[in-house]
């Protein structure tokens, strides 16, 4: 009765073990592109179509948030679930309602009440070390108790976290309710794609996404970043090719850096850095200043949230006062390229050590040391909070993380690490 989605997986030891799992709750971080997701799809369905204890289980397939969740499942269960054995389908609730009684429902958990106030019967809880910490404990895990529900927690690692908790004391589980399984992306994926992923990313985000090492995200946050390979005093100023202007937004400093990007590689030419009592406009007229004969395109990148707490609280958003101070030396060249909402903190410092350095020992960034001292400073000086998890420390030193923070949202936006965490909508001006 199977459909044709039904297509015959890679033999692998690993995946086999998970599939054939008797665990109540089975803990599986693998590499990227290593089909722990299309496993789990497989395993939820085969259990909601077998269910004959209830006559109205519930399934939930569920991911950080609802478009993900959509994106990674809806599509595919609607594909493996036999249309014999569904009785309806509901496009609003992202639910196949089965003729066994069984709901298999599609759904974020960026509100995890969506998932009180019902028993569950089974759960996969997709790229679970993005999701909330309190997602399982406080949400998830009391409506399993009715009915001894199962769940799958599956994703990629991301340091060590909440994730990593949990695969740690499924390891040392006792008891049988806990199992856990891993796998690297290079026992599914070809070899030629492993090491195009080597040259894309740095070491610690290879080891973290494709090798589904729990990676200790600890020191300095930009560790590749080495002076006597990134900076230089003679990086070229090329005046028929784009300008950018990365902004972060902050009164002190008030900070913007300014790039260009050659065929292989990024180069920072310059940077505005206004130590105290600084405004958008303040650098703005910096930028002016001295890149105002700039006869090229000049495309504008940053913190999409508009500097809330700064300038915008008395003047409207700094996007707008940028816009406003810009336009009128740079006219129809400038462009505005701002995103609805930053990547994740993490999201934009892998980037970042992307581009630093990949794990096959690329650099695609340098500095002119001499025109953008404080980014050099910022790259040596940021550090990470204690406890492994990636999350930048921003009282370490006030005066940090203000440029870095700049050019990484031009990096993350420019040059993401992987496709998912482009945004596909973007605010042109």
């Amino acid at each position: 009765m199977l459909t044709e989605r039904w297509t015959t997986l890679r033999p692998h030891t690993l995946q086999q073990a998970y599939l054939t799992s008797s665990a109540r709750f089975n803990v599986v971080p693998a590499g990227r592109r290593s089909g722990k997701t299309e496993c789990a799809k497989r395993k939820g369905i085969m259990r909601a179509l077998r269910e004959t204890q209830w006559p109205d289980s519930w399934i939930i397939f569920a991911a950080p948030t609802h478009q993900q969740a959509k994106r990674i499942y809806w599509t595919d269960i609607k594909a493996l679930v036999p249309r014999s054995l569904v009785r309806r389908t509901l496009e609003g609730s992202l639910t196949l309602q089965l003729v066994n009684g069984a709901e298999i429902t599609v759904l974020g958990l960026d509100a995890p009440e969506r998932v009180e106030g019902r028993p569950i019967n089974g759960a996969v809880l997709d790229e679970y070390g993005n999701m909330k910490p309190g997602v399982w404990g406080e949400h998830l895990r009391p409506a399993l108790s009715d009915r001894l529900g199962w769940v799958d927690f599956i994703g990629v690692p991301e340091g060590r976290n909440h994730y990593y908790d949990l695969y740690k004391m499924a390891q040392e589980d006792t008891t049988g309710d806990w199992a856990a399984f891993t796998w690297e992306s290079a026992d599914i994926l070809p070899a030629s794609e492993i090491e195009s992923a080597k040259r894309d990313l740095d070491e610690l985000t290879f080891n973290q996404e494709y090798r589904a090492s729990f990676v200790s995200f600890e020191g300095r946050a930009y560790y590749p970043f080495d002076e006597a390979i990134h900076t230089a005093t003679d990086l070229p100023y090329d005046p028929t090719d784009d300008l950018i202007f990365a902004f972060d937004f902050n009164v002190s400093p008030g900070v913007c850096v300014i790039c260009q990007e050659s065929d292989v590689e990024t180069y920072v030419i310059g940077e505005v850095h206004i130590p105290l009592n600084s405004n958008t406009p303040a650098v703005c007229n910096k930028l002016i200043a001295d890149w105002g004969e700039h006869p090229g395109r000049v495309l504008c990148y940053g913190d999409a949230t508009g500097g809330a707490a700064g300038t915008a609280k008395v003047s409207g958003s700094d996007w707008d006062l940028i816009k406003n101070s810009l336009r009128p030396t740079f006219g129809g060249r400038l462009r505005m390229r701002v995103d609805k909402a930053n990547p994740r903190e993490r999201v934009r410092v892998n980037a970042m050590n992307s581009r630093l350095m990949s794990a096959a020992g690329t650099v695609r960034l340098r500095i002119d040391r001499t025109k953008a001292p404080n980014l050099v400073k910022d790259f040596e000086g940021v550090r990470l909070l204690s406890g492994g998890a990636g999350d930048i420390d921003k009282k370490i030193d006030p005066r940090l993380t203000h440029m870095t923070d700049a050019i990484g949202y031009y990096i993350a936006k420019r040059h993401p690490v992987t496709a998912k965490n482009t945004t596909k909508i973007e605010s042109v001006w």
